[in-house]
């Protein structure tokens, strides 16, 4: 399953069924597990762990030392999930000391054309990275998220799960769940309303997540206070939770 073109370090750890194309570099302190394909020309620096059948196209590079300019060579991690698929070119670093020393993927992401992942990162499940758009150091990105091409976010920002960044737009603060958003920088435009219903939330569900938005952006109210409010709702509409989490995580403040 390995081509004879490719160069396959010996202390490489990959599952009997692994697949690497000709011209592709899989370093030392690499696991690649089961089903995973590795196209032609990638590259994969180790310490990096790559869970089952992902798919990493051509021109990638995964595990690489980040572009931090205090990194000064110290081992630090990549860990990658399952099911996810890496379109050509794609950049992933691992961490650094001065975070936890590993960025994490997490499984059933899409990273398309170009995509970049920074140093610590944390990304989760079932996101969307389209062509050209990069997350900056120690970002943190929730679960079912899209953004849009060319999309930049500022280091240390968190993006709360099922929210939206149009194309082109340019993350400086935090954006709380469900936000659908666009325009540099980042401006909130109500809810992702057609994601959550085609990730199967009701129609209520939704009504009362576009109330608890109204809370948060139209009302007037600090976010402590509007904090206060949506631990209210919460009772009747369990999905606020995720808002709730997303606004006390924020530290960099969240978009308006």
């Amino acid at each position: 399953m390995i081509d004879s073109r490719a160069i396959v370090d010996p202390s490489a750890r990959l599952s009997d069924d692994v697949k690497v194309g000709p011209w592709s570099i899989i370093g030392p302190d690499v696991e690649i597990g089961a089903g995973t394909e590795i196209g032609p020309h990638v590259v994969v620096r180790g310490p990096t762990r790559i869970g089952a059948n992902n798919r990493i196209f051509q021109f990638s590079s995964i595990g690489e030392d980040c572009q931090d300019k205090k990194y000064a060579g110290e081992p630090t991690e990549l860990v990658i999930g399952d099911n996810n698929i890496f379109r050509e070119g794609c950049t992933i670093h691992r961490g650094t000391i001065q975070d936890n020393n590993i960025t994490i993927i997490g499984s059933n992401n899409l990273f398309m054309a170009n995509a970049h992942v920074a140093h610590d990162c944390v990304v989760g499940d079932n996101n969307i990275m389209a062509n050209n758009s990069a997350i900056a150091g120690h970002v943190h990105l929730g679960d079912n998220i899209i953004l849009g091409g060319f999309t930049a976010v500022h280091q240390f920002c968190r993006i709360g799960s099922y929210s939206m960044c149009g194309a082109g737009t340019v993350v400086l603060k935090d954006i709380p769940a469900f936000v659908m958003s666009n325009g540099n920088s980042a401006k909130p435009h109500g809810i992702n309303s057609e994601g959550l219903r085609r990730q199967g939330f009701s129609a209520e569900s939704i009504r009362k997540i576009k109330q608890a938005y109204k809370v948060i952006y139209r009302s007037g109210l600090k976010v402590e206070e509007a904090l206060l409010e949506l631990k209210i709702m919460v009772s009747e509409t369990s999905e606020i939770q995720l808002m709730i989490d997303s606004l006390e995580a924020s530290d960099r403040g969240i978009i308006r």
